[in-house]
């Protein structure tokens, strides 16, 4: 058990879209799984929303605002035992852009 805690990687992605995310989460899993490697995953962690309150008008009506809402959705693939075969196929994958990757051994 401890050895397979030692040899884990873990990837977390974040993105605005929740379609580039299941996207890229799907390129990933499909080429880990060509390597032939074991992996856990994609585990959906709770939307994170932002919400700022911006006054209509710059000088008076203080009681007009506007809400406008960010939302931040995040997964997590987790890849036991990597090979080298899988390492450099995940370096040689294509992630759109605005998806944002964390790898950590």
């Amino acid at each position: 058990m401890d050895q397979i805690i030692q040899n884990k990687v873990r990837i977390k992605l974040k993105t605005y879209e929740n379609e580039l995310l299941i996207t890229s989460c799907n390129n990933i899993i499909n080429t880990i799984s060509k390597t032939g490697t074991k992996i856990l995953g994609p585990i959906s962690m709770p939307t994170r929303r932002r919400i700022y309150c911006v006054l209509r008008s710059p000088h008076v009506d203080k009681d007009s605002r506007e809400h406008f809402e960010i939302r931040i959705y995040t997964k997590i693939i987790d890849v036991y035992r990597p090979s080298s075969t899988t390492v450099d196929a995940l370096m040689k994958l294509n992630i759109p852009s605005g998806v944002d990757i964390e790898v950590k051994i």
